[in-house]
């Protein structure tokens, strides 16, 4: 069930969720109170693909996607310029094999300091530890193309191009330390045809990737997803 009301002016958020503690006792009810005037503070990450990270970065700067990011995170400089246009701070972390402990940390670490409600790996190339996994959990969400597990590694729309595929599409889930298979929350695909290149196949997915990411992150800072095990429940 999600309720949406309005309190009387005596009455704040705090004051609500004491009062409703009994009720909640009482019932064994798994319940959250959100204050919908609240902007969640988001942090964004990303690797070398920006197309995602763009179109977070615009939707939230002209007001279609109702929160605050925080900054973003890269383990590569491509997209400094870009982060830096919008006013936000960009946080270089270079990881390795030997130091992703380190880089970790970093991002927690950043994370506890920003005060972040949500990550978002906006194409985000680098596996995220078991442990960072249960650090971020419920508030962690990736995207990723439709081709998993045919398609893996680098190139998947060419390889995917190669094999003649003819629909395209992509996912958006909260993060586990089960690679990809994380409860589902949107999903949306394009038909294509052999008449495509490559190029075009990789053009057609960025669109795809960019709106079932914007639409997963507008649910959950809207507060309409609801985890049920490892399935989600998304209200209209």
């Amino acid at each position: 069930m999600r309720v949406h009301f309005s309190l009387p002016a005596i009455q704040d958020l705090h004051t609500l969720q004491a009062s409703f503690a009994d009720v909640q006792q009482r019932f064994g009810m798994d319940a959250a109170i959100h204050d919908n005037t609240r902007r969640s503070r988001v942090l964004l990450l990303v690797s070398r693909q920006g197309h995602c990270l763009n179109d977070l970065l615009f939707r939230t700067h002209t007001g279609q996607l109702p929160m605050d990011i925080v900054g973003v995170v890269s383990n590569h400089r491509d997209f400094e310029a870009m982060a830096r246009s919008y006013g936000l701070p960009f946080h270089h972390l270079p990881v390795t094999p030997d130091t992703r402990a380190e880089q970790e940390a970093q991002i927690l670490a950043l994370v506890e300091k920003e005060k972040v409600d949500l990550v978002v790996l906006a194409r985000y190339m680098q596996i995220l530890s078991d442990g960072l996994c249960r650090e971020l959990e419920g508030r962690a969400i990736n995207i990723h193309h439709s081709f998993l597990p045919s398609f893996k590694g680098a190139r998947p729309y060419h390889q995917a191009h190669a094999r003649g595929v003819k629909i395209i599409g992509a996912t958006a889930h909260y993060v586990t330390a089960d690679l990809d298979e994380g409860p589902i929350i949107e999903q949306d695909i394009e038909r294509v045809h052999h008449g495509m290149s490559a190029d075009e196949l990789t053009r057609v997915g960025s669109d795809v990737e960019s709106l079932v990411l914007s639409r997963a992150v507008r649910w959950h800072v809207e507060h309409r997803i609801l985890l049920n095990g490892q399935r989600t429940v998304v209200f209209d």
